[in-house]
């Protein structure tokens, strides 16, 4: 079978501190993909299971159903009641997590590590994954729930503002939809829609198991068979189409609110975009690095247009949103919505400095041993590792890729990716 290992580097560079943090991959007998870290640090064990199940695999006239699925796996399985699982897990001081995007559904566990109570956590989890009911009761209550949340939600400036962003970046694409539906869909979705889709999507083929902790390998096997062993093995492929530039657009919408809610989007990159790094870097000193990015000090700092202002790629497998938003005044939303655009295109144009580049890399590279300093933390890089097929040695470039980064190479991953003039944008709050 298998295995691969590799080493993560920790620590600020020049010179790298090494820290040993053996992967090791294999893949179950149910085709699942298996990461495993072995940690016995700590009498904990964590363990996740996520499928290609996220939001872009929704319909339009089912949309809403991906997420509802997702949040229905723990609240009726096996046999169990939604209180009986409650109970189980919190009897052997268990706990389990869910993790819901565009691409990805998932959930996580995290149990003490003893015979006993890793049995019966592992148990209840097992029937979750592989077994839920979705019980009609339950289906009632929670679309409820979400339909009055995302009524309440509606009222608001900044949901309003990134809900139209998203339809006027992505338009059709499914990663246009709403994560949570909309409410006429969600209203009409029957329990023998959500089983549909689950036995569609919540497949061993695909799935991706990471573990991190006190458990041996081959105790890791044991349980990644368990988990899987009675999912469907093959389901509905469906891949995300290609996303498409959008027309550029500016929308200004009325609201009561004190403040505008400006929000600006472009499609970004793929999570194994060749440009990734360079754009990583580039953001962090755009808008992604807090006080000291460039967005903060033109907008806030020497203007005080905005309390915060920031800038962030979504990478996923296809173009995830490039996102730039603030808030402010309703009398200076177009001042400070122009300056927002006159950084950008600057950046855009001229790329950072030196002085900005060095700066950023020493927060990013100083910044990373706290990116890993958690089981918790280490198992969501596992899961993404292996969603997104990235090699084994991901964390180990990650540090030497950013260190690689130039000016040069920023101001032309920006120039190739991100058109200032042919960006969409919403003012939530306009000035009527």
């Amino acid at each position: 079978m298998k295995q691969f290992f590799f080493f993560i580097l920790l620590g600020l560079y020049s010179p790298w501190a090494l820290a040993s943090l053996p992967i090791q991959f294999w893949q179950a007998s149910s085709g699942a993909q298996v990461y495993f870290v072995e940690n016995h640090d700590l009498p904990i064990l964590d363990v996740s299971v996520e499928f290609a199940a996220g939001s872009s695999m929704d319909i339009p006239s089912q949309s809403g159903r991906a997420n509802l699925v997702q949040h229905l796996l723990s609240l009726g399985a096996g046999g169990l009641s939604e209180d009986k699982i409650a109970t189980a897990l919190a009897d052997v001081g268990a706990q389990t997590r869910s993790h819901f995007d565009r691409d990805r559904a998932g959930i996580v566990l995290r149990t003490l590590s003893s015979e006993l109570e890793r049995k019966q956590a592992l148990d209840v989890f097992s029937r979750i994954i592989q077994f839920p009911e979705f019980p009609q009761a339950i289906l009632s209550r929670e679309k409820a729930r979400i339909i009055s949340s995302i009524r309440e939600s509606s009222t608001k400036p900044d949901y309003i503002a990134e809900r139209e962003l998203m339809k006027m970046l992505y338009g059709n694409h499914p990663y246009g939809f709403n994560e949570r539906g909309e409410i006429e869909t969600l209203d009409k979705l029957q329990r023998e829609d959500l089983l549909t889709f689950y036995r569609s999507h919540y497949v061993a083929e695909g799935a991706v198991i990471a573990i991190i902790g006190d458990v041996t390998r081959l105790e890791a096997a044991a349980i990644a068979e368990k988990l899987t062993a009675s999912l469907p093995s093959t389901g509905q492929s469906k891949d995300v189409p290609q996303v498409i530039l959008p027309k550029a657009e500016i929308k200004r919408l009325p609201h009561p609110a004190a403040q505008s809610h400006i929000q600006l989007a472009y499609p970004g990159l793929r999570r194994n975009d060749p440009d990734y790094f360079s754009l990583l870097v580039g953001n962090h000193i755009l808008g992604g690095g807090g006080f000291v990015s460039r967005l903060m000090e033109e907008v806030r700092q020497k203007r005080g247009l905005a309390y915060s202002v920031y800038s962030f790629f979504a990478p996923y497998k296809e173009q995830g949103p490039f996102q730039i938003g603030l808030q402010t005044k309703k009398e200076q939303s177009e001042e400070a919505f122009a300056l927002t655009q006159k950084v950008l295109k600057d950046f855009v144009l001229n790329g950072p400095t030196e002085k900005e580049l060095v700066a950023a890399k020493q927060n990013i590279i100083g910044g990373f041993p706290l990116r890993l300093d958690s089981n918790s933390k280490i198992l969501g890089f596992l899961s993404v590792i292996g969603f997104y097929q990235l090699p084994l040695t991901y964390l180990t470039d990650y540090l030497e890729a950013v260190e690689a980064v130039t000016t040069e190479q920023i101001q032309q991953a920006f120039q190739r990716r991100i058109q200032p003039d042919g960006m969409v944008a919403v003012i939530a709050g306009a000035i009527e």
